[in-house]
């Protein structure tokens, strides 16, 4: 399907397809959208859009993903927004929603301190698309359901992208903005032979029984959809590391971090914070504004770090990490306290060995011995690291276009997601969003994401068009 500005066929001439810049952007969720937003934003000469995903729905990413309209997402109005030099738009788009305003009249005048529903959010970020569409009548865009298989260099310089579709049409530029959407699930211990979403089995008790594998926000979704919707069996969380996102403050936490120079290994790093939430604290504050401030250190301490203890922190402490960096809003996390004190609900910290018919084997932490664990259903709730093994990554890596991260979390990026390989640039290459985790390690956030997604339109408006300036 092709699409130009305003919908309409009332297109100039000089915007057809093959007869201007054509731009690829690999993947629709979070990352993707917002790409192609800040392309149509910035770039202000014609060009041609196609963004391909085998998912023919339009779902937000593993990250954002909601069909449940009662998931929240966790971070607040004012850190949601999509325009570039506007944090209030989101706000502003909320106000102008009469049915919201009548459904939160206690936030009125302005929403920027609350939580909103994941579908809120969607709704938002697709009208942002389609209005940034309606207003470029000299660009079109086309939409490709196809999976994309790989990605080359022709003889005549330009982006081959290979796809499963009869036609493999050749670009200037290739985005890639796949989220979490490249894991390859086979692999996963919990999937072996079973169902990859959901694992029914024989039922062995009397009252039902649910494990949920996983410790981020999609398991406390889960678990929370779950009791919403009327299940009342036992529900199991398995975790490797046993945290559970943290909690928000009731009001804001403005950023706050200490003025003294940062030590600069690993073990003294940790200290360093953890004191600075301490002092926080004593002084009326709190560690969420401490961690709201590390969030301005936590690129130039990444890129610090030797190699080793990057590895030492994904192995140890990413995961308490992610617990305070990732939070529930308070109300959430006080649902889920009380489903843990009340029995309900069990964290249990240790690893999935083995999917079986009638549950999983699993091995508690600090336990050599293993153990059979009964359920009527295993829901896999972790998020999936992209596969460097899927044909689309092993054609860029293979082809010296791109390289792993040195933690293998992903593809090696720049901030403003220029691929690399043996450390040099690739002209007209990208990876937008969580793709580039291991080598950024806060661009899973949607502030973070969106800033990244200009800075790459900015990048290709200044490379093929330098008379370009952004509105």
């Amino acid at each position: 399907m092709t699409v130009r500005g305003l919908f309409s066929s009332k297109a100039s001439a000089s915007a057809q397809p093959y007869g201007m810049p054509r731009i690829a952007v690999v993947g629709r969720g979070f990352s993707g959208m917002m790409t192609a937003i800040a392309l149509m934003r910035t770039v202000m000469t014609p060009f041609h859009l196609q963004l391909f995903d085998p998912d023919s729905r339009v779902s937000g990413g593993q990250a954002l993903a909601s069909g449940h309209s009662s998931e929240i997402l966790n971070s607040r109005v004012r850190d949601l927004s999509v325009s570039a030099g506007d944090p209030d738009d989101f706000n502003d788009w909320l106000c102008s929603n009469a049915d919201f305003r009548a459904a939160v009249p206690a936030a009125i005048p302005g929403f920027l301190q609350i939580f909103v529903p994941k579908s809120i959010f969607s709704d938002y970020v697709y009208q942002r698309f389609s209005e940034a569409l309606s207003s470029r009548r000299d660009i079109t865009v086309q939409v490709s359901n196809e999976p994309v298989i790989g990605v080359s260099r022709s003889h005549g310089g330009r982006w081959l992208v290979k796809s499963a579709g009869a036609t493999n049409p050749l670009f200037d530029t290739v985005i890639l903005a796949t989220g979490y959407g490249l894991g390859n699930r086979s692999e996963s211990p919990v999937d072996q032979a079973v169902e990859p979403t959901a694992v029914r089995a024989r039922r062995l008790v009397s009252r039902p029984h649910t494990v949920l594998l996983g410790s981020g926000l999609r398991v406390v979704d889960r678990l929370l959809q779950m009791r919403d919707s009327g299940y009342t069996g036992q529900i199991t969380i398995i975790s490797k590391h046993g945290f559970l996102p943290q909690s928000h403050t009731r009001i804001s936490a403005d950023p706050v971090f200490p003025s003294e120079t940062m030590p600069t290994r690993l073990s003294e790093i940790v200290r360093f914070i953890r004191r600075a939430c301490q002092d926080a604290e004593a002084e009326g504050q709190n560690w969420q504004s401490v961690m709201n401030g590390l969030r301005k250190h936590a690129r130039s301490l990444w890129r610090s770090l030797p190699a080793h203890e990057k590895q030492q922190f994904n192995r140890h402490l990413r995961a308490l990490y992610d617990s305070h960096r990732n939070r529930l809003p308070e109300a959430l996390h006080l649902r889920l306290k009380r489903e843990l004190a009340e029995g309900n609900t069990l964290l249990r910290r240790g690893e999935v060995i083995r999917q079986t018919p009638t549950g999983l084997v699993f091995k508690q932490a600090g336990q050599a011995g293993e153990e059979t664990i009964y359920a009527d259903q295993v829901l896999d709730c972790r998020c999936q690291a992209p596969d460097l093994g899927t044909p689309l990554m092993r054609s860029l890596i293979d082809g010296g276009l791109a390289g792993p991260d040195e933690l293998g979390l992903g593809l090696a990026v720049t901030a403003i997601g220029e691929l690399s390989a043996n450390g040099r640039m690739t002209d007209g290459l990208f990876a937008i969003g969580p793709v580039g985790l291991g080598s950024l390690p806060d661009i899973d956030l949607v502030p973070e994401i969106v800033t990244q997604s200009y800075a790459a339109a900015e990048s290709i408006a200044s490379r093929f068009y330098p008379r370009c300036k952004a509105v």
